[in-house]
């Protein structure tokens, strides 16, 4: 028997049990839908984390106070204390010790209660200098920025950012306006454009206050940011003047913290990261992700392998006698064979075909929500077809072997 007239039997035994074919090719749908829906989702995921943490400039470094643990996503370490101050950014910010700066910006970071006319949110404060726009991309949409002056004065003013003047202002013009942070008065002069996604801690970029440096050190944080004859800071952001000059920028600061700290001969008492560290950290975790959803959706295609299993049995138990008939007039072992293959692998591209609709149909509608630009690869789309062809030749070789095996005397005697 030719394969043509193996494929036009196949097609009409399954055309023959309409429901019965369409249940069976819908774990099949279901899974290749969900494999494609779900890799779509995470690798939109990690494109968006991606382009988040680019958009910052591939030149920034953040040196860290204390020892931070390596390995995923970085943390601090117990009992690292801080060890980072005004002193320090301004050492770094001697051209002769660091030429490969560009910019450095030290910030102190905390969580306040902010109050306006009966409305209050609890947002992130950052105490910031003027560089730290320029190393953190930062632009204002309304106003202006912090000032050198602003930070002479110990000025109460504050920059919002989206959300805070959002959600304070219900859609009216801060600037002007006067907030209270920890019950102290601060004077808005500006208000930040919308960055959009979330900060490396999870937080959103728009959920924050900008507030100048020393105000924020000697009026909201008090004694408790002091060390010594020096003030202490959160972290300090330097742009390199250049993305080749990043690991030149490391060294340089490593050298000069080490220098300043006396730990030349023990372990850092800082640590410093690159926009590369915070990318393969990021990349790591949401690349385990999408894996893990790949391999949960291709539960779905084995058990939709194993419906097409079950079915092929049945209809080879349905059609005993047809099968001795055949085989009674001439038919071989391998015809026989290879109609029930064709069967299963149809069901398995029929589903797999059906099952890619449906899975692009997801990732629009999710893409279309705003929330998460979805990405459908090839890769995704050929992953899901081949498994589900795999499926079905591997769930459809034991009902067809069975089939042709069958003795046609027996066959035909069965009832």
């Amino acid at each position: 028997m030719n394969p043509w007239e193996s494929f036009r039997l196949s097609i009409r035994a399954l055309a023959s049990n309409k429901l019965r074919s369409s249940l069976t090719m819908l774990g099949v749908i279901i899974g290749v839908g969900a494999v494609i829906a779900l890799l779509s989702i995470g690798q939109g995921a990690q494109a968006a984390i991606t382009s988040q943490i680019q958009g910052v400039g591939s030149n920034l470094v953040v040196v860290l106070p204390g020892a931070i643990q390596r390995g995923g996503a970085p943390r601090a370490v117990a009992g690292s204390a801080p060890t980072l101050t005004i002193g320090d950014s301004q050492a770094l910010a001697n051209g002769r010790v660091a030429p490969s700066a560009a910019l450095v910006a030290p910030y102190v970071q905390r969580q306040y209660q902010v109050v306006y006319n009966g409305e209050n949110v609890n947002t992130l404060i950052y105490g910031v200098t003027p560089e730290y726009a320029g190393v953190r991309n930062m632009k204002v949409t309304r106003g202006r920025y912090i000032s050198n002056n602003d930070i002479e004065t110990l000025a109460r003013v504050a920059v919002l950012g989206m959300i805070p003047a959002q959600n304070l202002f219900k859609g009216a013009d801060p600037v002007g306006q006067v907030v209270k942070i920890q019950q102290i008065p601060f004077r808005v002069v500006g208000v930040l454009v919308e960055k959009g996604g979330t900060n490396a801690f999870g937080g959103s970029q728009d959920d924050v206050i900008v507030v100048p440096l020393s105000t924020a050190q000697v009026r909201l944080i008090g004694s408790r940011a002091i060390t010594g004859s020096s003030r202490l800071v959160s972290a300090i952001s330097i742009s390199a003047v250049s993305e080749d000059k990043v690991d030149q920028l490391v060294q340089e600061i490593t050298l000069e913290l080490r220098r300043r700290h006396k730990v030349q001969f023990t372990a850092d008492d800082f640590t410093i990261i690159t926009q590369k560290d915070l990318l393969g950290a990021f990349s790591q975790v949401t690349t385990i992700l999408t894996i893990f959803l790949g391999a949960i959706a291709a539960i779905s295609l084995l058990v939709g392998g194993i419906g097409i299993m079950n079915i092929m049995l049945v209809s080879v138990t349905e059609r005993t006698r047809e099968i001795g008939l055949r085989k009674a007039i001439g038919a071989k072992r391998w015809d026989i064979l290879v109609q029930f293959l064709i069967e299963a692998v149809t069901l398995s591209i029929l589903g797999g075909a059906i099952g890619i609709l449906m899975g692009v149909g997801i990732s629009a509608a999710v893409n279309s929500t705003g929330q998460i630009a979805t990405q459908v690869s090839i890769e995704s789309v050929a992953l899901a077809v081949g498994f589900s062809l795999a499926v079905g030749l591997f769930f459809g070789i034991y009902p067809a072997v069975r089939a042709s095996g069958l003795s046609p005397i027996e066959a035909l005697r069965y009832e």
